[in-house]
């Protein structure tokens, strides 16, 4: 079997899902693709099914918070690996925080189920059809999503921190 590079991957998703991939970069030769978050499962399951790609371990789901992009402040990351052919790929969904709902990949990756509600738990992204979402590791009283950039890194108020004793 021929080595599967980044342009061949690129091509191939090209070929199924063109106007759905938004954009497409190879930081670190991983090739990651930002893709339009209503194709996630479409997308996910082509890669899966498909028996040239075979993507089918999903290494992790993981949230971002980018709150100077209007109307695309959270993002879902998925990195994806073919054993077979060796290969590892990043996709990319923006949502709203305003409406952070994206499809939940639970029903092709069994793993991604413990991976979806850690992301919701700190980010508030809500994966639609997931059988439990329910915050995991933070207790349920919580009412705000811990790792958004919604609060100052440190505590201004505090006189041990300021400024003269760190050099600024």
């Amino acid at each position: 079997m021929a080595e599967i590079t980044n342009e061949f991957l690129l091509e191939r998703i090209n070929q199924q899902f063109g106007e759905s991939i938004r954009s497409s970069e190879t930081p670190y030769d991983m090739l990651t693709l930002v893709i339009d978050p209503a194709k996630v499962e479409d997308i996910m399951e082509f890669l899966f099914k498909d028996n040239l790609l075979r993507f089918r371990f999903l290494t992790d789901v993981c949230g971002s918070h980018h709150p100077d992009i209007a109307g695309q402040e959270l993002c879902v990351i998925y990195h994806l690996q073919s054993m077979e052919n060796n290969i590892r790929l990043r996709l990319k969904a923006f949502v709203p925080v305003d409406s952070p709902e994206i499809p939940s990949v639970t029903s092709l990756y069994a793993s991604a189920n413990w991976m979806e509600r850690e992301t919701y738990d700190f980010y508030g992204i809500q994966f639609t059809g997931h059988p439990n979402l329910a915050r995991i590791l933070n207790v349920d009283e919580m009412d705000y999503f811990p790792l958004r950039k919604e609060y100052p890194l440190e505590d201004g108020t505090r006189e041990d921190k300021a400024d003269q004793y760190f050099g600024r």
